[in-house]
């Protein structure tokens, strides 16, 4: 049985699609149930739903043998897991943004406010550009129309947030897209039914 973290919403809906369509199929699955975890003994699948960012956990914890989670978190949290396979999906970016017309003079510290500390370090360590980061759990977009910092990093889809509060992407930091990852141990143990898997569903990407 391959133990299988998907990411509830949108897009754990939408790669739950494609692991049916490659013979991943758990009926159960499609039930109007409050049940956390759906079997398909026939298929050796298990699957249950998780908070988007805990699918690392449970997966680098081995509760869970693979799951997907997007590649903000990977960067972000660095866990110690495999990463087997770009979805392509929940395609997106972590990009810097800021009120229209912003202009980082490079002479002060700039202050940054996010949720994502590590990958904002990361990203201006490489400019060698000083920064105060502001660490925010939510309505990120607040903090540079209230003067709290002079920019953001953040996931940005569609942009229309951004527009809507006057503010722009100046820079992209990377791309993200959903991932496939997989327990180092869980590998080791489940090669055959876990590179089946993966290349069932990699030749629907593709």
């Amino acid at each position: 049985m391959i133990n299988i973290a998907l990411p509830k919403g949108r897009l754990g809906e939408k790669v739950y699609a494609t692991f049916e369509k490659a013979g991943y199929e758990c009926p159960s699955i499609k039930e109007n149930n409050r049940k956390l975890i759906f079997e398909n003994p026939e298929k050796g699948v298990r699957y249950f739903w998780v908070k988007p960012s805990d699918v690392s956990i449970y997966v680098e914890r081995g509760a869970a043998d693979i799951g997907v989670c997007g590649k903000d978190i990977l960067n972000e949290y660095l866990p110690d897991v495999y990463e087997l396979l770009d979805l392509k999906t929940g395609i997106c970016s972590m990009a810097v943004a800021a009120k229209k017309g912003f202009h980082d003079d490079g002479e002060t510290t700039l202050k940054v406010a996010t949720k994502f500390v590590r990958a904002t370090k990361a990203f201006y360590a490489k400019k060698g550009r000083d920064i105060d980061v502001i660490k925010l759990n939510g309505s990120i977009e607040l903090a540079p129309i209230l003067g709290l910092s002079d920019v953001i990093v953040d996931i940005v889809e569609t942009g229309t947030t951004l527009k809507e509060n006057d503010l722009e992407v100046i820079e992209k930091v990377f791309p993200i897209s959903a991932r496939l990852i997989a327990n180092k141990a869980s590998f080791k143990f489940k090669t055959k039914e876990i590179e089946k898997l993966t290349e069932e569903v990699g030749k629907l990407i593709d």
